[in-house]
């Protein structure tokens, strides 16, 4: 297992995904565990998730107000009041420099110990985490992290007008890659996930009964991965020391 920091020594986090309910899928749980303990969790979402959804009714111009609102109510179940919004193109996202000093400006601005995203890898064995926009949210992330954020020198405008001070991120966690070294149980936050995800109504609605079942064999298999317990169940990230 990975040498991640204790939670105790972490006061702030920041969660960047690509789309609504991309946190929730992969950490909804670990984010739950993370608020419960005292620490302040705020999301930055690239997209509104506009090319998303599965109703054919609902005209494109509404999905995308639709989808914030739906990751506000799913943030707020995971303890999450914090949430912003970067309005990039749904389906479009590449790790430019502009993507990179746009995260970077958050962490200046929220200042976090620990950020979570998606992994830039693919994964060869299951290909749905492996969205086009998650590995480039990922690889932005990364690059923001390090050296973006922590550098001066890197965006000067960052500083000189917006005022904003270098900020160095002790760790990030890598979310839906090919490999994963840490594991977090999340038993007892599982109906916590699944109400997190049941307000992604415009993507899970059409799921039913097969939400719960189908996350908990995801969550099952981590967790025997992680060698514990029979019922257990976990979320999977990759660890990244970056201080």
């Amino acid at each position: 297992m990975a040498n991640a920091l204790d939670d105790s020594e972490i006061s702030r986090a920041l969660v960047v995904m690509a789309h609504p309910d991309d946190v929730d899928f992969g950490a909804a749980g670990t984010v739950a565990r993370w608020t419960a303990r005292g620490i302040e969790v705020v999301y930055l979402l690239v997209t509104d998730g506009d090319a998303g959804g599965f109703d054919d009714d609902v005209p494109r111009e509404r999905m995308a107000p639709l989808r914030r609102a739906e990751q506000e109510a799913a943030a707020a179940v995971a303890g999450v009041r914090d949430v912003r919004w970067l309005g990039y193109p749904d389906g479009r996202v590449e790790a430019t420099l502009a993507l990179r000093r746009d995260i970077a400006r958050v962490i200046r601005q929220v200042r976090p110990d620990r950020v979570l995203t998606s992994s830039p890898d693919r994964d060869y064995t299951r290909i749905s985490p492996s969205h086009p926009d998650h590995r480039a949210v990922g690889s932005a992330t990364l690059d923001a992290v390090y050296p973006d954020a922590r550098n001066p020198y890197a965006f000067p405008e960052l500083l000189a007008e917006e005022n904003l001070d270098a900020w160095t991120v002790r760790e990030v966690w890598l979310s839906a890659g090919p490999s994963a070294d840490h594991h977090v149980d999340v038993t007892d936050e599982f109906d916590t996930k699944i109400k997190a995800l049941r307000a992604h109504a415009s993507q899970t609605e059409h799921m039913g009964d097969r939400l719960p079942e189908m996350v908990r064999q995801w969550l099952t298999a981590n967790a025997q991965r992680a060698g514990m317990p029979a019922g257990r169940l976990a979320e999977a990230f990759l660890v990244v020391p970056t201080a």
